[in-house]
């Protein structure tokens, strides 16, 4: 057992629980039918057999010699705080004290140390069972406390080697994923020999998003970041633990105030806002007027942490996506202001015992929805001890279809990086590593004013499909009445398909959000060229072949 596991202590005898009455400061009792935090008893490690134990209110466990009562008053720990377990396999121990006397609860229920011999493992005053409630590790010198040097030096060693490296980012990139996340401390801004940054990323051409964790000073108690620090180097602000009743006057300030630290250092660089953990509604954020272009907006999506998923059957889950998750992204899209990300989702649920197709299906609904946000989406994470949080166990063992359900567009952050952002920040030795996938550009495909748009879909589907695949194309076919005169009503008796003015033709079209528009045309007409993207392709017996960007998105 590690310093600081937490544990109970159940004498076999009496089925009652040990218990520091008020959390302690007086004598030990017997007492309790069951556990809670004056029953639960922190352990401070001495050797791996030797603990002190320490109550509620701060004071330890404390017995002067054989024959005393023992009581929860000592604020200081030394043999007389120290006690060695005894372990049985089935779970029950004997507590011994530093003198050899074994710990036995009495019929008055009280904790003594006065029981003769050795006790056996029977049912009898000196045998308990112990429960192990929590056991948190803290870090490397819990570890080193622990195991001492050699066994904390393996386990350091065998932990490392499941670091993330040059192997996971080959896995993302033949997967598809196009950017991981990386969190950051202050303390590597300060490293005198920082490594190369982006190793992997570099290598394998994916994106990095910069996450700023346990920078100094920071706005709550687990250290996540602070606006000082940003100062520094961020991409990403993020608010991360902050509660939603923090007042939204006192929030959008200080997302106003990163969005401009940042914006002095790169014009470009995304700046991304998380929205306010709890029940609040994003679009307060798109309200708040945080910065004039490259916000985003971070939504964390679980159908976990909330009492009102405990009950909820898998198909309650994914009508749970389709029906409020949904509305949402679709909402956020068509809202002006920030792009929208789901920052943070995972393959998993309060279902007990879930199918391989439950999960699938689970999987199938959000890569749908949330292949839909502006900004793209991020999975927590790609390796954890929890199989269903672990991305790569997912993918390999088939409960989460990603290639099937998505299509990976290969550009997440067109912006570059700015070139303040000191190298030392960029250490790649991440504890995990999120997938990023960018919704596809929606190409507007349209041909000639007197043929269908199936020409067009017969030449377009000639395209490589490494090509197809990073965008989303619209593909019209019916007539759409002119504002005004088409440029070949002369010329043609109608109907007119597809295409009038260059400039108007888009406003027929009743498709959202364009980024592009693919046009074959049989005028080589001037203002196609000016607006083109790419140089004309002449293509004879087709006219010209087009690619014209929509300035206006």
């Amino acid at each position: 057992m590690l310093d600081g596991t937490e544990v109970t202590f159940k004498s076999v005898k009496l089925k009652k629980f040990v218990c520091a009455e008020n959390g302690g400061g007086m004598d030990i009792s017997v007492n309790r039918d069951s556990a809670s935090s004056w029953e639960t008893f922190t352990l401070w490690r001495v050797t791996e057999s030797e603990f002190q134990f320490r109550a509620t209110q701060g004071q330890f466990l404390t017995c002067y010699g054989n024959g005393c009562t023992v009581s929860a008053t000592a604020k200081l720990a030394s043999s007389t705080e120290t006690f060695q377990i005894e372990r049985n396999n089935n779970g029950r121990v004997h507590i011994k004290t530093k003198g050899g006397a074994y710990l036995q609860a009495t019929i008055d229920n009280q904790l003594t140390a006065d029981n003769p011999g050795n006790p056996g493992w029977d049912d009898n005053a000196a045998v308990f069972e112990m429960s192990i409630v929590a056991n948190n590790l803290h870090g490397d010198y819990q570890l080193a406390n622990g195991y001492g040097y050699s066994k904390a030096k393996e386990v350091l060693e065998t932990y490392r080697r499941t670091f993330i490296n040059a192997g996971d980012f080959e896995f993302l990139q033949r997967t598809g994923i196009n950017t991981v996340q990386i969190p950051d401390g202050w303390w590597i801004a300060y490293d005198p020999n920082p490594p190369a940054p982006f190793i992997g990323g570099t290598t394998y051409k994916i994106k990095c998003i910069i996450d700023l964790h346990a920078a100094p000073g920071s706005q709550n108690r687990l250290d996540y970041i602070r606006i000082g620090f940003a100062d520094i180097a961020c991409h990403k602000f993020s608010s991360f633990q902050v509660a939603a009743s923090i007042p939204l006057d006192i929030l959008v300030p200080y997302y106003k105030q990163g969005y401009e630290i940042v914006r002095k250092h790169s014009p470009s660089a995304y700046v991304i806002v998380c929205q306010r953990i709890g029940n609040a509604d994003p679009i307060e954020l798109y309200k708040g007027d945080i910065g004039s272009h490259n916000v985003v907006v971070d939504l964390h999506y679980y159908n976990l942490f909330d009492p009102y998923f405990i009950t909820l059957s898998p198909i309650d889950n994914i009508q749970f996506i389709y029906k409020s998750r949904e509305p949402q992204v679709q909402a956020l899209n068509a809202a002006d202001g920030p792009l929208v990300f789901i920052g943070e989702w995972v393959n998993e649920w309060n279902v007990t015992n879930g199918t391989q197709s439950e999960y699938q299906d689970f999987g199938k609904a959000q890569l749908e929805v949330y292949n839909a946000a502006s900004f793209g989406w991020s999975y927590w994470t790609i390796k954890n001890d929890r199989e269903h949080w672990d991305f790569e166990w997912n993918i390999r063992n088939n409960y989460l279809q990603f290639s099937k359900y998505s299509k990976p567009y290969f550009r997440l952050c067109e912006a570059p990086y700015p070139a303040s952002v000191p190298e030392s920040v960029l250490e790649l030795h991440v504890t995990y590593v999120l997938a990023v996938q960018r919704k596809k550009p929606r190409v507007l495909c349209l041909l000639g004013f007197r043929t269908s748009g199936e020409i067009l879909k017969k030449m377009i589907g000639k395209w490589p499909e490494s090509v197809l695949r990073n965008f989303d194309l619209d593909f019209l076919d019916g007539s759409y009445p002119a504002r005004g005169k088409s440029d070949v009503e002369s010329l043609y008796d109608p109907p007119y398909y597809q295409w009038y003015q260059v400039n108007k033709g888009t406003a027929f079209t009743k498709v959202p959000k364009i980024k592009f528009v693919i046009i074959i045309s049989g005028f080589a007409l001037q203002e196609l060229k000016r607006l083109a993207r790419d140089v004309p392709i002449m293509n004879a017996g087709y006219g010209s072949f087009v690619i014209v960007q929509i300035l206006a998105d």
